[in-house]
């Protein structure tokens, strides 16, 4: 089933639920199922995710990519995707699970965060762009955590899960997925995925980039916000994401080049 049917039919079928709503759920080592839905899926991480990830196993985004996670890429596919890369052991554990359970709990991915909770966001096809967003339950028969007695709200287990600073920057990241560059039928050449990449998903090699090139010497940014982006990988993230409107999708309002960096004829121009 592709992206855009599987939207329409969660929009069709779904029941939406508010955060007032409530629904009962509890996971723990003592459910049935306990670490069961933990192989063989496909867990898509956001730029928010890795960040998360390899600060929690003390690597580079570079050591990520390279040790846990995979890109698929189809013929249709806009922008770079990056998932876990499951283990080949029999059913195909994430290789973050151990015997306990998720042995990176506390900086886990938004998707680990929210089951069984589902979020249908407007946007995802041409029949829901202009509908309301609403969370609604996954309800799988594997799961043996719906028959537990423990009831919540929807807004207490977002609290609860810590998805809130998730959402923040998965807001900030669904600008550019969703941005009119690509609802007018935009694309990004081979090149340009690459940059798209390095800014989102590769957080130190986008700061080589630039701290360590010409960068700094061909755009005006102000010394507070150097600092920021040589330490803070929040900041740097979300200059990557300002970047990204800046260079690929035509947002040219939101960074501005030196004027002594501009071509000669630019330059003249400038005075």
């Amino acid at each position: 089933m592709s992206d855009e049917a599987l939207s329409k039919r969660i929009f069709e079928e779904c029941d939406r639920l508010t955060e007032d709503d409530t629904f009962s759920f509890s996971c723990h080592p003592g459910v049935p199922c306990f670490n069961n839905c933990c192989g063989d899926v496909n867990i898509v991480l956001t730029p928010y995710d890795i960040l998360r990830l390899k600060n929690r196993l003390g690597i580079t985004s570079e050591e990520f990519h390279d040790r846990f996670a995979l890109m698929p890429f189809t013929k249709e596919q806009r922008l770079p995707a990056v998932v876990i890369k499951m283990l080949e052991d029999e059913g195909k554990p994430c290789p973050f699970l151990g015997d306990e359970g998720c042995t990176v709990y506390e900086d886990r991915p938004w998707a680990c965060r929210m089951y069984p909770m589902g979020l249908a966001a407007p946007g995802q096809g041409e029949a829901e762009k202009d509908q309301e967003g609403f969370y609604f339950l996954l309800q799988e028969d594997k799961c043996k955590g719906h028959g537990e007695k423990r009831e919540l709200t929807v807004g207490q287990w977002l609290d609860e899960q810590g998805i809130r600073p998730y959402d923040e920057m998965g807001e900030e990241f669904k600008e550019l997925t969703l941005h009119p560059f690509f609802e007018k039928g935009g694309n990004l050449t081979p090149q340009q995925m690459h940059m798209f990449f390095l800014a989102c998903f590769d957080l130190d090699a986008f700061r080589r980039f630039v701290c360590e090139s010409t960068f700094l010497r061909r755009f005006e940014v102000d010394d507070e916000t150097v600092e920021k982006l040589k330490t803070d990988d929040v900041e740097l993230m979300r200059f990557g994401f300002k970047f990204v409107r800046f260079s690929l999708l035509g947002d040219g309002h939101l960074m501005t080049i030196r004027p002594d960096a501009l071509p000669d004829d630019q330059q003249e121009q400038a005075k």
